[in-house]
């Protein structure tokens, strides 16, 4: 590793390093909220890939590709 490379990762590093920061307790209120989560309505989204699924006919229907017969 020449000298360049060590100083550019150093500096990326340093940079990454900047985004941390540590979260108070009273701030966990608003990360915590509903609409933060990844999938804010868990039981409806399984509800709707399952009738999907089951609609197709298929195991594994719930892609964007291949038809109602389950041959992608």
């Amino acid at each position: 590793m020449n000298r360049t490379t060590g100083l550019l990762l150093a500096l990326v590093f340093a940079a990454n390093a900047g985004g941390c920061a540590d979260v108070q307790p009273w701030e966990r209120g608003d990360l915590a909220k509903p609409q933060m989560a990844l999938n804010p309505n868990p039981t409806n989204s399984a509800m709707r890939t399952h009738a999907y699924v089951s609609r197709e006919a298929a195991s594994g229907g719930d892609s964007a590709e291949g038809g109602g017969c389950g041959c992608n």
